[in-house]
């Protein structure tokens, strides 16, 4: 199996390279469909952090290896032998991942190219913006293994598409296809499986024309405004416009549309 190395560190289950400031993170199990074990979490955990610390980096592709898979849930083969004890752990980690890929401070797109069950769903709801190929699969099948959604589903997926519709996909297991995940606004597009990548890529790099600290404090904006209150995510808004005003980008940006010419962010 190919790996990647982050720092001297091996990658045993994920290929990790960065060009012109993308990050690209690829799940790297096509034999089990690219399942989810301890091994993939730590390595997504280890290629995520590394990400989020490159100050190069401006947005990052997750993916899955091969045509059929994003990412189809669990290795049942270790599900299958854990104790309570063992089970809470890792759903412990497993929820770190999802929290760390939501808060990464930088956006994160979702190239769902397959299946996208269980953790991959929830990888994909954990995302800041999906997009489905035409055979992409959704679902959280959990409930018909004697377990249930552990790594954010029952709670991002209410967030997302309402407590009503994400009831009926929790508790029945069942799948949806890729239009029907865009009807009910799990995805942002459906694109075919070759444009996929591409129009990652283009929805990444219009994000990165923009102010790094502004998109990194709107993204915190809506990320903890939907755990509060509107009064208190105004508040938590207006906090973070005030910190913006106050960076050397705020300056560039409003200096270059004043002058008509194009602005050169530094981030800072």
């Amino acid at each position: 199996m190919s790996s990647s190395v982050i720092a001297g560190l091996s990658l045993e289950t994920v290929l990790y390279e960065k060009k012109t400031g993308i990050a690209y993170i690829t799940l790297n199990r096509p034999k089990v469909l690219n399942a989810l074990n301890k091994i993939a979490i730590a390595d997504l955990k280890a290629a995520f952090e590394d990400a989020r610390d490159d100050s190069e980096v401006h947005g990052v592709i997750l993916t899955g290896a091969g045509d059929k898979a994003f990412i189809a849930g669990a290795d049942i083969n270790e599900v299958a032998t854990d104790t309570p004890v063992q089970a809470e752990e890792k759903t412990r980690r497993g929820q770190a991942l999802m929290t760390l890929i939501e808060n990464l401070g930088k956006p994160v797109v979702a190239a769902v190219n397959g299946f996208a069950l269980g953790g991959g769903c929830e990888a994909a709801l954990a995302s800041t913006i999906r997009l489905a190929a035409e055979n992409a699969q959704f679902g959280l099948p959990e409930v018909k293994l004697g377990i249930m959604p552990g790594y954010g589903g029952t709670q991002r997926l209410p967030r997302l598409v309402g407590k009503g519709v994400a009831l009926h996909l929790i508790l029945t297991g069942g799948m949806i296809g890729a239009q029907e995940a865009y009807r009910i606004g799990l995805v942002n597009e459906v694109v075919s499986g070759a444009e996929l990548v591409g129009r990652a890529e283009a929805i990444l790099k219009k994000i990165a024309a923009n102010a790094p600290l502004s998109v990194k404090y709107a993204l915190q904006a809506v990320n903890n405004g939907v755990e509060t209150s509107l009064s208190e995510g105004l508040l938590l808004e207006a906090s973070l416009v005030a910190i913006c005003t106050s960076t050397e980008d705020k300056k560039e940006g409003t200096s270059a549309f004043l002058e008509k010419r194009p602005a050169k962010f530094q981030g800072r």
